[in-house]
C-alpha cells in the first residue's frame, strides 16, 4: 500500500451549499456530493499502519456556519463518553476539528463521539496549549456545549459511522461578519480504537511529520466561495457511504 499522506498542506475551496435537512444522513450525503474534502492520513508513518481504516471529510458553507462532513469506515465503533467536554480522546472514538481564522492567534479544538458527545476547547495561543499539557488539565479552556451542532450516524453492520458539523463562524472567530472570501486554517483528526488493541490509530488530514494535531504550520486551508464563484469540483470516490 502506497503512502496516501499529502506533501504539502491541504488547500480546500469551501463552496456554498444549498439547503438540505440536516438530521437525514441520505440528504447531507447528497448535499455534500460535490463538495471539496480530504483523506485522513498518517503523514508521520513510513507507510500507513495495517489497521487504518478508510476516513474522509467534506466541507461546505451556509448562512455563515462552516459545514463538515466525515465518512469514517471503523472495525469497532464505541465510545465510553456519558457525557459533554469529557477527554473524548481517551474515551474511544473521536473525530477531531481544529480551526483558526486566517491572521488570528486563537483556534477552537471540537470533538465528536460516536453517540454525538462533544468536547469543545479553545486556545489563545501555542504557548497555553503547551503549559495545559505540560500539566494534563484543559479545564481552563473548556468551551458550553451549544457552541457548535452536530449529528451523527453510526452503521456497525457496515462498520462505519458518518460525523454532520455545523459551526457557526462567530463560535471561531468571535465575529459575525459574512464567511464569504474568508479563510480559516484547519485540521481534522481522528483517534480510532479498538478493543484489545493497545495503542490507539491516529490519522489527519495535515501532513503532520510527527503525531502531534496542534501542529499549526502543518493545517491547511479554508477557502470560503460563494456559489456564484465554485470551480468544477472532482471529489475522489471515498468508498464509504455505498454498499456492497
Amino acid at each position: 500500500m502506497k503512502k496516501a499522506a499529502p506533501i504539502t498542506p491541504p488547500l480546500l475551496e469551501c463552496r456554498e451549499l444549498p439547503a438540505f435537512t440536516a438530521d437525514n444522513l441520505n440528504a447531507v450525503h447528497a448535499a455534500f456530493r460535490l463538495a471539496s474534502g480530504c483523506f485522513l492520513c498518517q503523514a508521520w508513518q513510513s507507510a500507513p499502519e495495517p489497521d487504518l481504516a478508510l476516513g474522509y471529510v467534506s466541507v461546505g458553507w451556509r448562512k455563515n456556519s462552516l459545514l463538515v462532513f466525515a465518512e469514517l469506515a471503523d472495525a469497532d465503533i464505541f465510545t465510553r463518553a456519558t457525557a459533554h467536554n469529557q477527554r473524548m480522546w481517551e474515551l474511544g472514538d473521536t473525530f477531531e476539528i481544529f480551526l483558526q481564522p486566517e491572521d488570528s492567534g486563537n483556534y477552537v479544538e471540537f470533538h465528536i463521539t460516536p453517540d454525538n458527545w462533544r468536547l469543545q476547547l479553545c486556545f489563545p495561543d501555542t504557548a497555553a496549549l503547551r503549559r495545559a499539557q505540560a500539566a494534563n488539565v484543559f479545564d481552563g479552556f473548556l468551551l458550553p456545549d451549544g457552541v457548535f451542532r452536530s449529528h451523527v450516524w453510526t452503521q456497525p453492520e457496515y462498520r462505519r459511522w458518518f460525523v454532520y458539523a455545523e459551526i457557526p463562524a462567530a463560535s471561531v472567530s468571535g465575529m459575525s461578519e459574512s464567511l464569504a472570501e474568508s479563510r480559516w486554517r484547519f485540521s481534522f483528526s481522528r483517534y480510532d480504537h479498538i478493543r484489545g488493541r493497545r495503542a490507539q490509530i491516529l490519522s489527519s488530514t495535515s501532513p503532520h511529520p510527527v503525531p502531534d494535531f496542534h501542529r499549526r504550520e502543518d493545517w491547511g486551508t479554508l477557502r470560503f466561495v460563494p456559489a456564484a464563484k465554485v470551480s468544477k469540483i472532482v471529489k475522489p470516490q471515498a468508498q464509504i457511504y455505498e454498499t456492497a
